[in-house]
């Protein structure tokens, strides 16, 4: 038998190492009460930003101090760690003297909450975001804390499950309440019926789910799904025109598993490596049974028409604003700089609705699409290869001015659009996610693995520019150079991390002739694969 402390001890610990998801579900408030949301969630936008307005003087006060910023050279510098320690101090004890501290931003957020009369639970949330903000400048790569803008709703998130949007059983359902505001969630599906089934059996015997939690802790050093509810957060969501609210229930444990209409898993999770070429429009992978060439982020070929119209009303929102404001444009075109008042035409305000609507409709468009592909990539192999993540390097602008053959200035955007409209990135952090909770492994090979300069032939890395899309390798045989990338990362060795020369060889030919019936396949059907030099008749 273990003590009352020693149990509360180890079921903190299981709380804290278990896996959690979140559970999205609509709320089923009548739209006058989404409207109290809507209020109350304003407050703490403006609450938020005088906190960030009190926080960034102090912030910009501790910066502009030459002491500061020594200190910060000499410890990005020095590698001896007692050195390191001792220069760690010495900026912690700056930050105190100047108040940029989470004690200071916290008690700070106590007399701005009860100004705008929001419950302390929320304050005190909103206060952890600011200071996470923070926290960006002083130890990542951030550099200003920004304010929220008028229109922007930020969730309401009470970190207790008991505090500020508690929880509550009431007729065999879920009910929350914010306030004197009682309301319910809308299932719609079986996957969230599971998990609101699964949420209602721990809520009727907290305690047994507990005991056994943290005896399979002790006796097993295992992690049992309690679906445990820990928190619910309220996200303002503007859909056609009209605010809907929905429920953001963080659960104890891994999501449920989903089925299709004949009760079958609707996810299959396959065996063997996978190789995958991630760039900044497309995803090329290698696996024991498949190979692919495709876009990002893609559902069908309505995206690309999306991306147009969503590019077009942006346009004419531009010249709806320049003819409404001549006062603010300089004659070659350019914003005047200083102070600006704009006036808006309900011609403009019509068009943005529209924007802002295709924009949304576009991301979970996107989302979906990232979603589908992750899934299809975990049914064929439970080993996912790929290269470091570069997203954000590439939509840096360039810094040095260069002048072309013509005489004209080359651009300095580089693959901002790109990345905005098929977000690698977040496709590559999708995968990394569902392999790992699925059982999987995801490998990131080292940055020397250079797997789109080696060929297998010669035995040899030989440079190529980035336009040789199609090229042929030393022996003749012209290869897809996303593919071959994808190809060369199948064939990774993770015990040595190094390319295995063997495997090239010996499954090139299979591979090869999987890629070619591909190709042929995609001029068949006349798909436009971005960047692939795969020219369609």
């Amino acid at each position: 038998m273990i003590s009352d402390e020693e149990y509360k001890k180890l079921l903190k610990q299981f709380h804290k190492l278990s896996d959690r998801h979140i559970l999205v579900v609509e709320t089923d408030m009548p739209y006058s009460d989404v409207l109290k949301v809507m209020i109350l969630s304003d407050k703490i936008r403006k609450a938020g930003n005088e906190l960030v307005s009190f926080m960034r003087k102090n912030y910009d006060q501790l910066i502009r101090t030459k002491k500061y910023r020594k200190l910060l050279k000499l410890y990005g510098s020095t590698k001896d760690k007692k050195k390191r320690k001792d220069l760690a101090d010495q900026l912690n004890e700056m930050q105190k003297a100047y108040n940029v501290t989470w004690d200071h931003c916290r008690r700070s957020m106590i007399p701005i909450g009860r100004k705008y009369g929001i419950d302390a639970v929320f304050a005190l949330t909103k206060a952890e975001d600011v200071w996470r903000g923070i926290e960006k400048c002083l130890y990542g790569n951030g550099k200003a804390i920004h304010f929220s803008k008028y229109g922007e709703l930020p969730c309401i998130r009470a970190k207790q499950i008991n505090r500020g949007i508690p929880i509550s059983v009431k007729d065999d359902r879920l009910q929350f309440k914010l306030g004197k505001t009682a309301f319910g969630i809308q299932v719609n599906d079986r996957f969230q019926q599971d998990e609101a089934d699964a949420v209602l059996t721990y809520l009727a015997e907290p305690e047994i789910v507990d005991n056994k939690a943290v005896n399979t802790l002790i006796e097993d050093a295992y992690y049992i799904d309690t679906y445990r509810p820990c928190y619910a957060t309220l996200v303002i969501k503007m859909i056609r025109g009209k605010y809907r609210v929905y429920v953001h229930l963080t659960i104890e444990g891994k999501t449920k598993l989903k089925y299709d209409k004949h009760g079958n898993p609707r996810h299959k999770y396959g065996k063997g490596v996978i190789g995958a070429d991630i760039g900044t429009q497309t995803v090329a992978y290698t696996s024991d049974t498949e190979v692919g060439l495709k876009n990002l982020s893609e559902r069908g070929n309505s995206i690309q028409t999306s991306e147009r119209k969503e590019r077009l009303l942006y346009r004419a929102m531009d010249r709806s604003r320049r003819a409404a404001n001549p006062q603010n444009y300089n004659e070659d075109g350019t914003v005047k700089k200083g102070r600006k008042t704009w006036k808006y035409s309900n011609h403009y305000k019509k068009l943005k609705a529209k924007h802002s609507e295709l924009c949304r409709i576009n991301a979970v468009n996107r989302q979906l699409a990232i979603n589908e592909d992750a899934n299809h990539l975990r049914s064929l192999g439970d080993t996912f290869v790929t290269e470091p993540k570069n997203a954000s390097k590439l939509m840096k602008r360039a810094k040095e001015t260069a002048v072309n053959d013509k005489g004209r200035f080359n651009k300095k955007k580089r693959f901002g659009k790109s990345i905005k409209n098929r977000c690698p990135s977040g496709f590559q952090t999708t995968v990394e996610k569902k392999f790992k909770t699925t059982g999987g492994t995801y490998i990131e090979v080292p940055n020397n693995y250079r797997a789109s300069q080696y060929d297998h032939t010669v035995d040899d890395y030989i440079k190529k520019k980035l336009s040789d899309r199609l090229y042929k390798l030393q022996d003749g045989t012209e290869v897809q150079r996303d593919w071959y990338s994808s190809f060369l990362l199948y064939c990774y060795d993770y015990k040595i991390q190094k390319i295995d020369k063997n495997k090239c060889i010996t499954q090139f030919d299979n591979c090869y002739k999987k890629e070619k019936a591909l190709i042929t396949w995609i001029k068949a059907h006349k798909i436009k694969v971005l960047n692939s030099g795969i020219k369609i008749a």
